[in-house]
């Protein structure tokens, strides 16, 4: 199909594409929060940079088809290091260059149409290559038509993979226990007769009103907070300890449309809240989120069993698929979910000039990290 792309020049601009962008949001398979218009705006106010050693540029393309339709959206930012003088990088970005809030990004369009759309987005940015260095592309699926038209774009190349795992739900609990593996079974068995032996008894909840949201959320920062601090279990990062993290989210849960997708999902013991994870309903799909539990219980394994009465309760509300995020660790892969290969690359610009920033990004990043240049550089890199 013949495609063009279109300029959105503004936050407000995108705004008047919700429509489309939801319409898109909604063909992507697997489905992500992600990819919806409330996220993309919220994520350009809590984390775009406009300082002296880097500034973002708001840089989304819109893809239309011959009839001006819209049929995908490339929430791209151009970002320059630094911000002045002729000595600046300058390189383009999906929305969700954060610390791991943005799990998934890439293209927002059907599968069908992301081999097309990737050569328009290709074609397009070539024609105006001397306003960019390099381009990062995330969020192409190993294998698919974007895969292979990248695969064979010059001056192109792979450099990291991301696995998604994803389950897909029978029509009833009893179903699903009895198709999963020995050892999830048995965990399963534990996690509920661990609680039950000691005296306690739990309760699950699912918090959807908005009203409630915000109280909801301040408790899994806090207990987010608590098993990253835990020194006797596995490390994990405090991903919500930046503002802009938690800001995302709470507007999030401000907003109408989107809070009516965002479900935090909590498991009380003697009355208080001992485990919670997020989750974003999507459809028929639920995508589980971050997760955080009081370590004191961590003997109990409470987080299985709040992972355990999400799954059960996503079956209840006949949900098709769960998306247990990416990551590859055991209590992801355990369940026994199909995994989803996607790959991040770089296209450099063919100009000299951006094979020369390229290399000296690289340098800098590297070995240059000792000097004092490079430890400037280092502050003002978190992206690309």
């Amino acid at each position: 199909m013949t495609l063009s792309l279109e300029r959105i020049a503004s936050p407000q601009a995108l705004s008047a594409l919700a429509g489309d962008c939801q319409r898109l949001a909604a063909q992507m398979q697997p489905r992500v929060p992600f990819a919806s218009n409330a996220w993309l705006e919220l994520w350009w106010r809590h984390f775009r940079e406009q300082r002296v050693l880097v500034r973002d540029h708001f840089y989304v393309h819109a893809v239309r088809n011959h009839r001006n339709e819209v049929v995908a959206l490339a929430p791209l930012l151009l970002t320059e290091r630094p911000a002045v003088g002729p000595l600046k990088a300058r390189s383009l970005t999906f929305f969700g260059s954060d610390k791991n809030v943005t799990e998934l990004r890439g293209l927002i369009c059907a599968p069908a149409d992301e081999g097309a759309v990737t050569r328009a987005v290709l074609s397009h940015f070539m024609r105006c290559a001397g306003d960019w260095d390099w381009f990062v592309w995330h969020g192409v699926r190993r294998g698919s038509d974007a895969y292979t038209v990248l695969s064979g774009t010059e001056n192109f190349s792979w450099r990291r993979e991301t696995t998604d795992y994803v389950l897909q739900l029978p029509a009833t609990w009893d179903e699903f226990r009895a198709s999963r593996s020995r050892n999830i079974k048995e965990s399963l068995r534990k996690c509920y007769n661990s609680l039950k032996r000691a005296g306690h008894a739990f309760e699950f909840r699912v918090v959807t009103e908005r009203a409630e949201l915000q109280a909801a959320l301040h408790r899994f920062f806090e207990l987010h907070k608590r098993r990253a601090e835990a020194t006797h279990l596995i490390r994990h990062e405090d991903v919500f300890a930046i503002q802009g993290a938690r800001g995302l989210l709470l507007d999030l849960a401000a907003c109408a449309n989107d809070s009516e997708r965002l479900r935090v999902f909590e498991l009380s013991v003697g009355g208080s809240v001992v485990a919670s994870r997020l989750g974003f309903l999507l459809g028929n799909e639920l995508y589980l989120y971050f997760s955080g539990y009081d370590p004191e219980w961590a003997a109990f394994s409470v987080m299985t069993t709040t992972v355990a009465e999400s799954i059960r309760w996503a079956i209840e509300h006949r949900c098709q698929v769960v998306n247990l995020s990416p990551g590859t660790d055991v209590s992801k892969t355990r369940w026994g979910a199909s995994a989803v290969t996607t790959c991040e690359g770089v296209l450099l610009s063919p100009s000299r000039r951006g094979r020369v920033a390229y290399g000296v990004d690289n340098g800098l990043r590297g070995s240059g990290s000792g000097t004092l240049l490079g430890k400037l550089v280092n502050v003002a890199r978190r992206r690309g």
